[in-house]
């Protein structure tokens, strides 16, 4: 089954022979591989390049575990280096080899090789991209697939497509599943599998009933205001366990290195400033959360925002939660001051807009409720809210436009109206 890729493609494209490493990151599994050594090759060989000139090399293959020392792949590469005309070189997991850096930095230097790498750990590749290579390396982060990446891969409508993504999520292999229970134990297996053992054998990890714990906690409040203190609260009323303030954001730091997690932070839009705590936390694909939690509670409310969120980042926004703060009179006629919410501020570079997530809008006491906190908000910018139903775009006597979920997730520009 073939799957498209144009984004990621066409940023490949973009940072050809920039003389710069290539760096792809993402979680484990999410196609980066299947990017740079089928999207990618294809496209070279479409140019005409030779492929002994296209060096793949897989350090998660068994055959080239002695491939992981630094010296011993700088001379490997170099054997292969045969004329002067332009090679390229594509390396998956680059973080398994030992000092990776000063051999990433040496290639830099051979001017008729341009490289790509892949690797699955956030801090381990970017804290090198931005002080050791000081410039010299690119970043281009793979999310697993998009709605429209799983539609059109699929070739079902709409509604079948969303039912099976909301709760299978858009891992590539998924779609080679053929029945539920294949791609429920295909989810489970990645998660104890893959990225546990991965997690605790890279940073050392002994009490694992602890971390994984946690991930419960998480996968059981996306789209809920948390912070680790509130964490260490449940651990203590309802495991009966102890686990410290500083290990439960050690562990939070881990889960987001590894891509498993995004954390999003409070903005407070009238102070124009960012509020430290609380925060909420996504994942960054569906399906895995849903088998972290065994396929239990499943809201579709919350399994939408999550989705939502995931599809802004895909498409280089940058992403907060609002907090406009409103002083309205109580009971008692008293003034008293209370925190309203905008599920998303999205913006790039001076572009900005707020999005609501609103499964249905059966009533005009429930629209109140969503176009509110917009309504507190005193500046120009473009205010959405999304639905599930398949309606036409449609705009209010605000200004606020409603959009139904097909016409975002479908569209490449759906906040152009």
């Amino acid at each position: 089954m073939r799957i498209n890729r144009d984004k990621y493609l066409n940023e490949l494209i973009s940072k050809m022979h920039n003389k710069m490493i290539k760096i792809i990151t993402g979680i484990r599994r999410c196609g980066k591989s299947y990017l740079l050594n089928e999207i990618f090759y294809d496209y070279l060989i479409s140019l005409g390049v030779n492929e002994d000139h296209i060096i793949r090399i897989s350090l998660e293959d068994l055959e080239n575990e002695y491939l992981t020392d630094a010296y011993v792949l700088n001379n490997h590469v170099k054997s292969l280096i045969k004329d002067d005309q332009m090679y390229y070189l594509i390396v998956d997991e680059i973080q398994q080899v030992n000092r990776f850096v000063p051999l990433l930095n040496g290639w830099l230097k051979i001017k008729n090789l341009d490289v790509y790498v892949s690797g699955s750990n956030s801090r381990f590749l970017s804290k090198d991209v931005i002080t050791e290579f000081r410039g010299r390396g690119d970043e281009i982060y793979v999310s697993p697939l998009t709605f429209k990446e799983y539609y059109d891969a699929r070739g079902k409508d709409f509604d079948d497509a969303w039912n099976e993504y909301i709760i299978y999520g858009g891992m590539p292999f998924v779609l080679e599943r053929s029945t539920n229970e294949q791609k429920s134990k295909y989810l489970k297996d990645l998660f104890n599998e893959i990225y546990i053992k991965d997690i605790k054998e890279r940073y050392g990890i002994r009490n694992d009933s602890q971390l994984e714990t946690l991930l419960n906690i998480i996968s059981s409040s996306i789209g809920s205001l948390t912070n680790p203190s509130k964490i260490e609260h449940t651990f203590k009323s309802v495991k009966q366990e102890t686990l410290s303030r500083n290990t439960i954001e050690s562990y939070l730091d881990i889960l987001e290195d590894t891509f498993l997690i995004k954390k999003t932070n409070r903005y407070d839009i009238k102070g124009r400033k960012y509020i430290n705590t609380p925060s909420k936390y996504y994942f960054v694909d569906m399906g895995l959360r849903n088998a972290r939690l065994n396929f239990r509670q499943l809201e579709d409310t919350h399994m939408m925002e999550n989705i939502i969120f995931s599809e802004l980042i895909h498409r280089g926004y940058n992403v907060d939660i609002g907090v406009v703060e409103v002083s309205e009179k109580n009971e008692n006629g008293n003034y008293v001051r209370k925190s309203l919410e905008i599920d998303f501020v999205a913006n790039i570079s001076n572009d900005k807009i707020y999005v609501q997530s609103a499964y249905h809008l059966p009533s005009p006491e429930k629209v109140k409720q969503e176009i509110r906190p917009f309504l507190n908000v005193d500046d120009s910018f473009r205010k959405f809210i999304i639905v599930r139903d398949n309606i036409d775009v449609r705009k209010d006597d605000y200004g606020i436009t409603t959009i139904g979920l097909k016409h975002f997730l479908l569209n490449d520009d759906p906040f152009r109206l």
